[in-house]
């Protein structure tokens, strides 16, 4: 992952390549569209922001050895547990992976193993009191970023911008966890 590298375009071959010889002039009153590009890297841009700070309020509330991979896969988890198959399906990711991050809430104390009782072959994972704490004090700091950044854009341009995304956004892929299917290697 790259981050501001030497405050250069991420994506400056094609930024080049569009015939924009220097740096963007930044937001003003109303810049207009941007490169196409563009769109996706301030959205990951702004979902990147809200987790980076998200992790570091936990960090500093007694979470310090969270890291967003735990949060998906303590959703993935659920209230009524899952097997590391079902963890690795909803993540998209193998049960091997799946194995390794249930291995890590098991080491922190956010999930637990037991018996299935339906299949006494098979083991659940569930989640801890600190794993639902964990969870519980993700909400809450989640609606405290979204409360910071209505302050800073207006409660009516961020409830427009969640209502345009829901527009744009297929309704079945809006809350997939599987991102890390196309983020990792193939």
């Amino acid at each position: 992952m790259v981050d501001h590298a030497d405050e250069r375009n991420v994506n400056q071959v094609v930024h080049q390549s569009k015939g924009n010889p220097g740096p963007d002039p930044g937001p003003g009153p109303n810049p207009g569209p941007g490169p196409g590009f563009e769109l996706p890297l301030l959205l990951f841009g702004g979902f990147r922001t809200l987790i980076d700070r998200l992790h570091a309020r936990l960090a500093a509330e007694g979470h310090p050895d969270l890291r967003p991979a735990h949060g998906f896969a303590m959703q993935a988890i659920g209230a009524g547990g899952a097997t590391a198959s079902d963890i690795g399906r909803r993540l998209g990711v193998s049960k091997q992976a799946a194995g390794k991050t249930v291995d890590r809430l098991l080491a922190l104390g956010y999930a637990e193993r037991a018996d299935d009782p339906a299949d006494a072959r098979r083991k659940l994972v569930h989640l801890t009191p600190r794993g639902y704490e964990a969870l519980a004090r993700s909400a809450a700091i989640f609606d405290e970023l979204r409360a910071e950044w209505a302050a800073v854009l207006g409660a009516d341009r961020v409830r427009d911008m969640e209502t345009a995304l829901r527009n744009v956004v297929p309704a079945e892929t809006a809350f997939r966890l599987d991102a890390t299917s196309w983020l990792g290697a193939p």
